[in-house]
């Protein structure tokens, strides 16, 4: 496990990656943090144990030669200068379920925000109890522990409001057209590349504290996917046929996660609400069925209410909001397709 980095090897890495490929001297790192040089040398052995790889060249200084390639804390706070930080980062190889290390995080007193990552997952969670597949290949897991003190009704179109800043992180960092399938899963040219998960404990008539998951192909090729999922999956390297640097997507992802989560919480977001979703909600004006138990309903999609409940136009022209249930498209017809 790889806790909270130190702030002298994040200020390393911030000035290394600064120069792009050029040298830092060391006489600059100390002055910068105000420790000697040999102190210097003994943070980037540190960070070369834990899989940086530097070039020393005298009169010169230093220059980044290789970063880890899965999620790395110090790494992703240097990425993150300047921007929103959480208050405990955690990268970890293995866990049974980022969500459930949020939790036991929190069980613990740790300071929040607090974000877990991991490389792989053995239990991950979906909706409805589902496992999520969490194969180290790639992806992003990622969980994020907070204390909202809302009242559980103005939670109602948290995961809408999260999923959507997901879609336009994606669109803007990616240059791909995602879009958001209600509830929680985010599309690519009609194939899964994402999902999302939030998982609250509510005291008597206040929420105690939320954690929103997420799962994201981000390099994974779909060969190396489970079979049954191949052809309904995809991810951001697919879809765009180039690799993507995990450590700089985590930084825009913890980013714009913490800033969404502070416009949630104040309720700057309602205007924004609205816009995002009228561009990346895959489902309206389509037909669609949407199953709760063993019960299956059809109709048009007609948006989501200011509750973000779904709104459906049955075939026998009344119009109705389902809180839950799990959407899928009506055969023969891609998202995206032009409303009826």
């Amino acid at each position: 496990m790889t806790a909270n980095a130190h702030p002298a090897e994040v200020t390393i890495l911030r000035e290394l990656l600064a120069a792009r490929n050029g040298y830092v001297s060391g006489a600059k790192l100390a002055r910068l943090l105000g420790i000697s040089r040999v102190a210097v040398w003994m943070h980037m052995g540190k960070l070369r144990r834990q899989g940086f790889a530097f070039e020393a060249v005298r009169s010169r200084g230093y220059r980044l030669h290789h970063i880890p390639a899965e999620p790395h804390p110090a790494l992703i706070l240097a990425h993150l200068h300047g921007r929103g930080r959480p208050a405990r980062l955690l990268c970890l190889a293995t866990v049974d379920s980022t969500n459930a290390e949020a939790e036991r995080q929190l069980a613990a007193g740790c300071p929040l925000p607090c974000v877990i990552f991991a490389r792989e997952q053995t239990l991950g969670r979906g909706r409805l109890g589902r496992r999520w597949h969490s194969a180290p290949n790639g992806s992003l897991y990622v969980s994020f522990a907070f204390r909202p003190h809302l009242e559980p009704a103005h939670m109602q179109d948290f995961t809408l409001w999260m999923g959507l800043n997901l879609c336009d992180l994606v669109a803007n960092f990616c240059n791909l057209t995602p879009g958001i399938k209600w509830p929680n899963d985010l599309l690519i040219e009609g194939r899964k590349a994402g999902g999302m998960l939030t998982e609250a404990r509510v005291d008597a008539d206040q929420i105690r504290d939320i954690v929103f998951g997420l799962g994201l192909n981000v390099n994974v090729a779909p060969s190396d996917l489970p079979r049954d999922l191949q052809r309904t999956a995809t991810s951001l390297a697919h879809a765009t046929g180039r690799s993507f640097d995990l450590n700089r997507f985590a930084a825009a992802l913890v980013g714009r996660i913490l800033t969404s989560y502070h416009q949630f919480i104040d309720g700057s977001y309602t205007d924004k609400f609205a816009r995002l979703w009228k561009r990346y909600d895959i489902l309206r004006g389509q037909r669609v069925s949407l199953t709760q138990g063993q019960h299956t309903i059809s109709g048009i999609a007609a948006g989501i209410d200011a509750e973000g409940s779904l709104i459906l136009r049955l075939d026998n022209g009344r119009t109705d909001r389902f809180r839950s249930g799990e959407v899928s498209l009506a055969k023969n017809q891609p998202p995206g397709a032009e409303p009826e």
